[in-house]
């Protein structure tokens, strides 16, 4: 089942254990939704709506995901420290980010009720807001989009709400607007 695309590229396995913290612990973590059918029909969707039109586009040799389904294992993983390094293994905020998709907490609520899916991704050798303006330009119907430098892998989801909300990080991981306005204005013309 791992081995099943999700699209015309993506394996659920390459989804699932694509991240650092995942490939330093793997021993301890499941990385694979219990939500099947939930969340499989939401990475699907996000790999026919996004992922699959990038790849085509620009060519699979040349995309990197770097983080995709996060699980209940990962999750806990992601907001620990590091023994040894005493750093902290990862961001997460599953409340808001979509890589848990439809998966649900012991009480049966969605970690995120903002459903859909998401993932982190980069092209080798283009530059992060060369990718921005080709998804606003092809009109790729993402819900948010993440973009956290030139050099930086950018965040992406869909959901059918398709709210296509775009936010830049500063250098203290504070969500910002400032200086996305033609990306913005690029927006308001898709709707």
């Amino acid at each position: 089942m791992h081995e099943n695309l999700l699209g015309k590229y993506l394996t659920l396995q390459e989804f699932c254990t694509c991240t650092q913290t995942y490939r330093k612990y793997d021993d301890r973590i499941d990385p694979y939704p219990k939500n099947l059918e939930e969340t499989l029909p939401a990475l699907e969707a996000l790999c026919q709506h996004i992922l699959d039109p990038v790849i085509d586009h620009f060519g699979r040799e040349r995309f990197q995901l770097t983080y995709g389904f996060c699980s209940k294992d990962l999750k806990r993983f992601l907001s620990q420290k590091d023994p040894e390094t005493g750093i902290k293994n990862g961001r997460v905020d599953s409340s808001r980010d979509q890589h848990m998709a439809h998966e649900v907490n012991r009480n049966g609520r969605y970690y995120c009720d903002r459903l859909g899916a998401a993932c982190d991704f980069q092209l080798v050798g283009l530059e992060s807001d060369r990718l921005v303006e080709w998804i606003l330009e092809q009109r790729l119907p993402f819900d948010s989009l993440y973009y956290y430098g030139d050099d930086q892998p950018i965040h992406i989801s869909y959901s059918p709400n398709q709210r296509r909300d775009i936010w830049a990080f500063t250098t203290n991981r504070m969500p910002t607007r400032k200086g996305l306005e033609p990306w913005i204005e690029a927006v308001k013309r898709l709707d």
